[in-house]
């Protein structure tokens, strides 16, 4: 199974083309979609979109992911294998979030030329580089055939968390469509035992949060803290928009500290 993610919409032809490289050299392949409405050039919402839904899909699966706006320059094109599924796409800092969450266990230059199209563009590698790799993949050719190892990749600001003695230093990753805050500190940075409330700092405010399960457990219109259905700490608000009472965007700093 393939999972493509990217940035290309569906109004050019830029999907169909990726799809029609992979099913040429691998007819079998089963082909399918997380999203191809990343907003365009946003790596961070890309990993997040990438973070939140791999982890639903069986052992083995690859995902191709581009969202690559260093296309055709020295960044490298990588293949990331881990401990569930393997990771296709630019080395940008859009495949590590999910690829740390299922345990990284080895990472490739895709350099071989024989397992890219004879002739490669130098702005749609998805289609030159990244689908033939996807493709050959899944037809069962070994990793390590496509390029050196390599042990240092991009990790990306929203990739790290930092730590204090009592706090933990992250960044806002995501607004959903409801408003909620989604941030990149996760379930095992933040136990549901960590605490029943939290000091949470944002740009233009601090709050004193309950840390609960539900958004129902604040009254209307009240924020609440809470590990969301990803997986990872929301500042929510119920039946609200938490994103725009507090006036946060996407790459904005929050602290957490446990009361």
């Amino acid at each position: 199974m393939i999972t493509l993610t990217s940035d290309f919409g569906l109004k050019d032809p830029y999907v169909a083309e990726m799809k029609g490289v992979i099913l040429t050299i691998n007819p079998k392949a089963t082909l399918i979609d997380i999203t191809h409405e990343v907003e365009k050039f946003n790596i961070r919402m890309a990993a997040f979109m990438l973070a939140s839904a791999t982890r639903y899909f069986p052992q083995g699966t690859i995902h191709l992911a581009v969202v690559d706006p260093g296309v055709g320059t020295q960044r490298r094109a990588i293949l990331i294998q881990t401990k569930k599924s393997f990771f296709v796409g630019p080395d940008n800092g859009i495949l590590i979030l999910a690829a740390q969450n299922q345990g990284i266990e080895h990472i490739y230059q895709l350099t071989n030329p024989k397992l890219m199209l004879p002739q490669i563009s130098s702005t749609f590698h998805g289609r030159d580089i990244f689908a033939p790799a996807t493709a050959y993949l899944d037809k069962g050719v070994r990793p390590s055939e496509f390029g050196p190892e390599i042990n240092d990749p991009i990790n990306p600001e929203f990739a790290i968390i930092k730590r204090t003695n009592s706090s933990l230093i992250g960044e806002i990753m995501h607004i959903d469509g409801f408003g909620n805050i989604i941030t990149n500190l996760n379930e095992k940075d933040i136990p549901q035992k960590y605490a029943k409330i939290v000091n949470v700092e944002l740009p233009d405010i601090s709050l004193k949060l309950n840390f609960g399960k539900t958004y129902a457990q604040a009254k209307f219109k009240e924020p609440i803290a809470l590990i969301g259905s990803h997986g990872f700490l929301e500042i929510g608000l119920n039946q609200g928009n938490a994103a725009e009472k507090f006036h946060v965007k996407a790459g904005d700093n929050i602290v957490v500290t446990a009361a």
